[in-house]
């Protein structure tokens, strides 16, 4: 069985790719000013950035997506110029994303050998020896998945093992992880890390993009900052803080991450009562009153989301009652949900927050399109200014309002979905984790939102997985194991260590 290729050993680190002041544009928008970066054999570097600073267009270069209008790309030492991915991936660079695209029908084997599957005679595949090559694969990395079996129903964690595996066979030397992140638990991150630090071990040069700068200050040895297509600056990570990389990204200091305003709450807007959904949550009661954000903490399959969708009438609960300003909510009724003030932005804002292939304007006025009706029609010119006042409000960042919402960010894809609800002028605001996926210089202008949103009298449930944005946002915690309420507490008696013990079911420890 082939093993893992050995690149060079990580006491004398090698660049095996670097990038020198590239150039994009894409007609007069400049998404690239200066690409510059440097990868180096042992060396896991980390690209940092807000959306829209120019890091997906530098990977996609890498990658022999686009190819620059300036500059230069290296691979050892010599210039290399890329047309396609395959030229990329001849060249020993592979590119693992933040959703892998497997084969579904395919064997964890045959995705792995795609297109250069070992013969035998009379060019007959060897299924047997592309097994064994996969098998041992998964054992130098130190991970068990089963070579045999399909990718459909595959983890995202384990169909990113299975690209990772991918690049090791066909001898890939620089990996790069675009925000590999984002969708994996706790335990599948940890996973990951390790992985990731076998690939250094041997020599592999690793780029790691994430805007979950905890996880870049873990995992690097260097990081690289870029911000509105340009390179600022790139430094071992020992010599940085998480302070001076925000103040890098955003051009300005982010002490105040979370813009907190503690309010006097006012009058019950939501009360959940012995809630129960079998087999999903059960016996689940807390309510939220007007002015306040209460956090519904928990790991991933907890059941906060699927609570939060009951409330908001996506799915039917089996037994207790939803109350909206003493009003009893009928189950199963999103309409009636809306009717009674309640808004609902989704945890998956593509999948179903919002519609990607409509315009921006169509997008910010779909939920409002009731108000906006004029004798059965509905005016382009009112849909128009109707959205671009929510546009403006939110400080949504495009060129035109006619455009694809695809064409946003994800960080002004999120302020899209909120503006879409906001318009709707909510009594009850559920945000499902709100700033999953974007920037850090985004994620303070959502929390400043939310926290303005309470002080104008609007009752706000939010779920999140980020500790520190529960503890620096929320006025009481919500937190829910297996789909039970296990802990409750005040802004005052939160803290890290209570809510991880209520998290992971300790509810003696969690008082």
């Amino acid at each position: 069985p082939r093993s893992i290729p050995i690149v060079s050993a990580t006491e004398h680190p090698t660049t095996l790719l670097s990038l020198e002041h590239a150039e994009k544009s894409f007609g007069a928008v400049h998404a690239l000013e200066d690409g510059d970066i440097e990868l180096r054999s042992g060396e896991v570097h980390g690209l940092v950035g807000e959306n829209g600073a120019g890091k997906s267009t530098l990977v996609k270069i890498i990658a022999g997506v686009h190819r620059p209008d300036a500059g230069r790309l290296l691979v050892d030492g010599k210039e290399a110029v890329f047309d396609s991915a395959k030229q990329s991936q001849a060249a020993g660079i592979a590119i693992i994303f933040q959703e892998p695209t497997l084969f579904p029908d395919l064997s964890v084997a045959e995705n792995i050998f795609v297109g250069v599957q070992p013969l035998k005679r009379f060019r007959r595949i060897d299924a047997k020896r592309m097994r064994r090559e996969a098998a041992a694969v998964f054992d130098q990395l130190g991970v068990r998945l089963d070579p045999d079996r399909l990718a459909r129903g595959l983890s995202i964690a384990d169909q990113q093992l299975v690209e990772i595996a991918k690049a090791l066979t066909s001898n890939a030397r620089v990996i790069v992880m675009d925000e590999a992140t984002a969708a994996l638990t706790t335990t599948e991150v940890e996973r990951l890390f390790s992985i990731v630090e076998t690939l250094r071990g041997r020599g592999n040069a690793v780029l790691f993009v994430s805007h979950r700068l905890e996880e870049i200050f873990t995992l690097c040895q260097r990081v690289t900052v870029m911000r509105d297509g340009k390179h600022i600056l790139t430094k071992p990570v020992d010599e940085l803080t998480t302070q001076s990389v925000i103040r890098a990204m955003v051009g300005r200091d982010m002490d105040a991450l979370f813009p907190k305003t503690v309010h006097e709450p006012g009058e019950v807007v939501l009360k959940v009562e012995r809630l129960t959904s079998e087999g999903v949550f059960t016996d689940v009661s807390f309510d939220v009153r007007r002015g306040e954000i209460v956090a519904l903490a928990g790991l991933v399959g907890a059941g906060r989301t699927e609570v939060a969708r009951a409330i908001f009438g996506i799915d039917r609960w089996d037994a207790g009652s939803v109350e909206v300003s003493g009003r009893a909510l009928r189950a199963g009724s999103p309409s009636t949900a809306m009717a009674a003030g309640i808004a609902l932005v989704p945890e998956d804002r593509r999948q179903q927050g919002l519609i990607m292939d409509l315009s921006i304007e169509r997008n910010i006025a779909l939920a409002s399109l009731d108000s906006l009706r004029r004798a059965g029609l509905i005016p382009r010119t009112a849909e128009r200014t109707f959205a671009a006042d929510w546009a403006l409000r939110l400080q949504l960042k495009y060129s035109k309002l006619t455009n694809p919402i695809w064409t946003l960010s994800g960080g002004n894809q999120q302020k899209a979905v909120l503006a879409k609800w906001l318009a709707r002028q909510p009594k009850l605001l559920i945000v499902d984790e709100p700033t999953r996926g974007i920037d850090v210089g985004t994620k303070a202008e959502v929390h400043r939102l939310l926290s303005e949103l309470a002080g104008q009298g609007v009752a706000v449930l939010m779920i999140s997985s980020e500790l520190p944005e529960v503890l620096g946002m929320a006025d009481r915690v919500i937190v829910l194991f297996e789909g039970r309420v296990t802990g409750a507490f005040s802004r005052t008696e939160a803290t890290e260590d209570r809510i991880m013990h209520a998290a992971t079911g300790l509810i003696e420890d969690a008082a």
